[in-house]
């Protein structure tokens, strides 16, 4: 049945996105033609929170890492913006980092079990 998951980002400048996907995160790709470039997602997770009016359907994007300060360190010394500072959820670490041509994307670093750990 389901084999996987197709994450699109609508980009003003999809080159410049997908120079960040490949050259900063280094993320593996094929090119789909004519520099469509397809990337190789990490492992995944999906959640589903509750949301009333105008964010019911709304999707969010979040990149995680296991640790969230070394990442962060590691990806502003490859000049990558953040848009704010570390927060402290019940569920993690979290922040948002901008992708050129695109916009911002979160990332986190979870304290709970993760999904794709299990069997």
């Amino acid at each position: 049945m389901i084999n996987g998951a197709h994450t699109i980002i609508h980009a003003a400048d999809p080159e410049a996105a997908r120079e960040f996907f490949r050259d900063v995160l280094g993320l593996a790709h094929v090119d789909a033609g004519h520099g469509w470039l397809i990337f190789r997602s990490p492992p995944a997770e999906l959640a589903v929170h509750p949301a009333e009016g105008p964010d019911s359907g709304r999707c969010e994007l979040y990149l995680m890492c296991d640790d969230l300060t070394a990442t962060v360190e590691e990806l502003r010394a490859k000049g990558v913006e953040f848009t704010g500072d570390v927060t402290r959820e019940r569920w993690g670490l979290r922040t948002t980092l901008i992708v050129p041509g695109a916009g911002p994307i979160g990332l986190y670093q979870p304290t709970h079990e993760i999904a794709h750990s299990i069997e």
